[in-house]
């Protein structure tokens, strides 16, 4: 099923960058398009489903969360998978502004691909496009309104990739290490790490042994029980308090987790450090363990 909408032909009121058309399509197993050559640029993102998109000097296996760029004058090709087809939304442009506007976010001149998880926000985007289906002075101007709104959305979260059709492996991991250090309190999963940064979760680790040399789960629960070691020597919190302020449901779970990495069982751990004359100074704390800052 597909929603498009190409403006009339009529005088234009903006050059710098403007709308040439808009749309998005459900696609059926193994559809495709080209070899084609467009006259103006147009950005496609994949909502779900997965496909391939071929220039004359690459080809690009796509999925969920990415994009691909339609540079004028280039020959493509792109394809739906038959088994998992893409959704993908696209919006076509021009003007004399477009490709600065484009190498500001490092798009262009062959950088083609790209990945966000701004999806929600990009498709509200379009969708608001579509409604605006005449040629009126004031659809120009929602329109105009809207392109800006779409550019500045893929801006503000946007990682370019690679000629391989992969991004730089080590943004995914910052993107996932900064999801680690922001929920470790909460019950979360390899698979919502990998979730969150819209790859499978192999992927993720795979990356993660290359970047970290250790698994995403390695590092999570590295994190969780360093974080543990510090509310033992900043707080009075009882060993429980803590396992569920650094996301661990079960105390003994936790005590076997620390007492591994750290050789000693959290009380024992906070007795010897604390006997210390160098030891860490205990702030008493009445407050819940979710109203702790680390």
């Amino acid at each position: 099923m597909e929603h498009s909408y190409i403006p009339q032909a009529g005088q234009r009121r903006f050059d710098d960058l403007y709308l040439c058309y808009c749309g998005y399509e459900e696609c059926r197993p193994g559809h495709s398009f080209g070899p084609a050559v467009r006259p103006n640029y147009i950005i496609h993102y994949i909502l779900k489903g997965k496909g391939i998109y071929q220039t004359e000097k690459a080809a690009y296996e796509l999925g969920a969360g990415q994009g691909f760029l339609i540079e004028p004058g280039s020959q493509t090709y792109y394809q739906a998978d038959r088994d998992d087809p893409w959704t993908y939304l696209w919006v076509g442009f021009a003007g004399r502004r477009a490709a600065e506007y484009l190498s500001g976010m490092g798009l262009g001149e062959g950088r083609l691909t790209y990945h966000s998880s701004r999806g929600e926000d990009l498709k509200a985007i379009v969708e608001d496009m579509l409604k605006h289906n005449t040629y009126t002075s004031a659809s120009q101007f929602a329109l105009e309104s809207a392109l800006f709104s779409f550019f500045a959305a893929l801006s503000e979260d946007l990682d370019v990739m690679s000629a391989a059709g992969k991004a730089d492996g080590s943004l995914y991991v910052r993107k996932a290490v900064e999801f680690i250090q922001n929920n470790y309190y909460t019950p979360i999963r390899v698979t919502d790490i990998a979730g969150y940064v819209c790859i499978n979760r192999s992927y993720l680790c795979t990356l993660f042994r290359k970047e970290l040399n250790m698994s995403p789960q390695e590092y999570l629960a590295n994190y969780r029980l360093t974080q543990a070691a510090e509310l033992l020597l900043i707080t009075d919190l009882s060993i429980e308090a803590v396992a569920l302020s650094c996301g661990y449901s079960d105390p003994l779970v936790f005590s076997k987790a620390f007492k591994l990495k750290n050789g000693l069982t959290p009380s024992a751990y906070r007795r010897e450090k604390l006997s210390r004359p160098s030891g860490r100074g205990r702030r008493n704390s009445g407050a819940s363990a979710s109203g702790i800052s680390i």
